[in-house]
C-alpha cells in the first residue's frame, strides 16, 4: 500500500465493499475520512474475515447499512487522531465487532455495554476494516503490542474474543464440547488447555481435516458432530451456526450443564423433548463483547502465547476469502493482508 497524506482532501483508498444483500465485494476507490473528536484514523495493515462477514453479505442480519464495508478484525498504525481522542498518533491498535454503545441505557450503566440498546458494530453499521484506512472510535480501539505480527492479531479481535466470552459463559467446566472446529475453536482451545481443561472436538462428519487441526490445537479428542460425546460434558461451546446441533450437544451434556451458542446467527433450533433439557441443564447465548472482555482477553493471551493458524489474502482478493471460508475451505483464520 503506498503512504499517502491523509489530510490531503484529494487523497483515496481502496476499499471492498458490498454494495447491497447477495452481492459480490467490489474494489472502489473512496476519499479518506477524517477524524472526529473521539475518533482515530486507523491505516489498516491486516483485517481477518469472519462468518459473520458472511452473514452479512447474505443479509442474515437486521438493519444492515447497505453499502457497507466488512471487516471487524482489523489490525493497524493510528495516523490522525481527533481532540478528544484517548489514543495517540503512532500506536498499533485493534478495532473489534464492538463500534461504540450509547453509554445511558441500563445495560451500559450496569457494566452489559454487549447489550447496549442503541449500539453500534463495525462492518455491520459503520464501515470496517476491508479498506486501507478506517475510522474508529478511540474509545473502542485496543492497544496491540507490536512484537506479534499484525496478522496474526488479526484473529484475537473477534474469534478470540467471542471464544473467550463463551468459555467464560460455560463457568468452570472441566470437560468441554466444542462444535465446529473454525477460528473461534482453534483459539479457545489453546486457552481451554492452558487452563487445564478438557476439550472434545466436533467437526462436520467426515471432515478429517478438522479434525487433525483440532488435535494440533490441543483437543484431546476429535470426531464428528454425529457422534455421542465419549464422555458426558460440563459444557458444549457452539461455534458452528446448525441450530441442529443445540438439541444433540444438550443430550452430550451431564446433568446440570450448560450449552452456550457462540455465533451472532445460527439457523432454527429443531424442537426436542424436555427430558433432554431436564436435570437442570442450560441452553444460552453469546451477544457480542465488552472492553472489559477485550482486555482481559488480550492480557491472557500474552500469558498463553496464543498460535493463531492464519491464511492470507490480498484485499482485492476478499471475495475468494470469502468464498473459501463458506466452503470450509480454511483452517484457522483467513486474513486479509493490505500490503
Amino acid at each position: 500500500m503506498t503512504r499517502v497524506d491523509v489530510h490531503d482532501p484529494r487523497a483515496t483508498m481502496r476499499v471492498m465493499a458490498l454494495p447491497g444483500p447477495g452481492e459480490r465485494l467490489r474494489l472502489e476507490r473512496r476519499p479518506i475520512p477524517q477524524p472526529g473528536p473521539h475518533d482515530v484514523l486507523v491505516r489498516i495493515t491486516a483485517c481477518g474475515v469472519c462468518r459473520t462477514d458472511l452473514h452479512v453479505q447474505d443479509n442474515e442480519l437486521p438493519d444492515i447499512a447497505w453499502p457497507i464495508v466488512p471487516g471487524h478484525q482489523a489490525v493497524g498504525e493510528v495516523v490522525a487522531a481527533g481532540a478528544r481522542s484517548v489514543v495517540p498518533v503512532g500506536t498499533r491498535v485493534g478495532i473489534a465487532w464492538l463500534a461504540g454503545t450509547c453509554g445511558a441505557c441500563e445495560f451500559c450503566a450496569t457494566g452489559r455495554e454487549n447489550l447496549c440498546d442503541h449500539a453500534r458494530f463495525n462492518g455491520y453499521h459503520v464501515d470496517g476494516g476491508f479498506a486501507d484506512y478506517m475510522l474508529a472510535d478511540s474509545r473502542f480501539c485496543f492497544p496491540l503490542s507490536v512484537a506479534t505480527p499484525a496478522a496474526e492479531s488479526t484473529p484475537l479481535l473477534c474469534a478470540g474474543l467471542i471464544g473467550f466470552r463463551t468459555l467464560r459463559l460455560a463457568g468452570d467446566a472441566t470437560r468441554i464440547g466444542i462444535y465446529g472446529f473454525g477460528s473461534a475453536a482453534h483459539i479457545i482451545t489453546q486457552v481451554a488447555r492452558y487452563e487445564s481443561r478438557q476439550v472434545f472436538a466436533f467437526t462436520r462428519p467426515g471432515d478429517t481435516s478438522a479434525q487433525d487441526f483440532a488435535r494440533r490445537c490441543g483437543a484431546d479428542w476429535a470426531g464428528d458432530s454425529h457422534q455421542p460425546s465419549p464422555a458426558p460434558l460440563d459444557a458444549a461451546l457452539i461455534f458452528a451456526p446448525d441450530g441442529a446441533l443445540v438439541p444433540k450437544a444438550l443430550r452430550d451434556l451431564k446433568k446440570g450443564g450448560t450449552v452456550v451458542c457462540g455465533g451472532i446467527h445460527m439457523s432454527d433450533i429443531p424442537s426436542f423433548p424436555y427430558t433432554d433439557l431436564w436435570q437442570e441443564r442450560q441452553i444460552r447465548s453469546v451477544a457480542n463483547l465488552t472492553r472489559e472482555d477485550g482486555h482481559a482477553f488480550m492480557a491472557l493471551a500474552d500469558r498463553v502465547s496464543i498460535r493463531p493458524q492464519i491464511t492470507t489474502y490480498s484485499l482485492e482478493s476478499a471475495n475468494d476469502a470469502l468464498d473459501d471460508l463458506r466452503d470450509g475451505a480454511i483452517n484457522g483464520t483467513a486474513v486479509l493482508v493490505m500490503d
